[in-house]
């Protein structure tokens, strides 16, 4: 399943050359991926386990530049899960063409916020995510 989310670029997302901030990406891509996370209901389903989804890795390509007023398509996709990690794949190209901005894969662990430890995603956790696999 692919959930997209629009952000419009604003002037404080812009550095010294009028473009979006590399560090801004960063923002843009947690934003979708909570509006993913909420499209889902994991958000309800993990907080009630008492589990947290935990970033561990992040891994950003630059591909163009994006600039005030642009609106960016944010795709955001469960690529790929493992026993003890997963992986979201984004996509940012601007809104109406099909200029890649930027792109990322990015692994989380399923942390128990009890002991403060990753879990195996095993079980009804799997199931839970594999249902979302793209």
């Amino acid at each position: 399943m692919i959930h997209q989310t629009q952000i419009k670029v604003r002037g404080y997302h812009l550095d010294i050359y009028q473009h979006v901030n590399n560090a801004r990406y960063l923002e843009f891509l947690e934003e979708a991926r909570w509006a993913a996370l909420e499209t889902t209901g994991d958000i309800e389903y993990f907080a009630k386990a008492g589990l947290a989804w935990v970033i561990v890795n992040i891994n950003i390509n630059y591909r163009s530049a994006a600039t005030m007023g642009q609106t960016l398509n944010i795709a955001t996709k469960l690529a790929k899960i493992g026993s003890k990690s997963a992986v979201f794949h984004q996509e940012v190209t601007i809104d109406g063409t099909d200029t890649v901005v930027a792109d990322a894969d990015i692994t989380f662990v399923v942390l128990d916020q009890k002991t403060g430890k990753p879990v195996e995603i095993d079980g009804e956790i799997k199931a839970r995510l594999a249902s979302q696999l793209s």
